[in-house]
């Protein structure tokens, strides 16, 4: 299968850009890798509030399918954090690397 990687950024609610960070960092981080994903890297531009992150996949099945099974494993029920909580916004853009 190609390799597919996205560039996600988020917009996130004043104040909480430290604790998203972490929770991102601690608990979405490890079983996205856990199940085949590579992460890129994450940075923060606070005066703005926003998150991005790179997010990578190649492996059986296509990107849509593996993330669809991140949204139903029971780990990431058993996480207890809605995006909403945290996210004004959200944009993912589907890039390729040209260096």
């Amino acid at each position: 299968m190609p390799r597919t990687t996205q560039l996600r950024t988020y917009t996130v609610r004043e104040g909480l850009l430290d604790e998203w960070a972490e929770r991102w960092r601690t608990q979405i981080v490890p079983l996205r890798r856990e199940l085949g994903f590579e992460i890129g890297g994450a940075w923060v531009d606070r005066e703005r509030n926003l998150f991005f992150w790179l997010i990578s996949y190649e492996g059986p099945g296509t990107f849509a399918e593996r993330n669809a099974l991140y949204w139903a494993a029971p780990q990431r029920a058993a996480m207890d954090l809605d995006p909403d909580d945290y996210l004004v916004a959200t944009e993912e853009h589907a890039v390729d690397a040209v260096l």
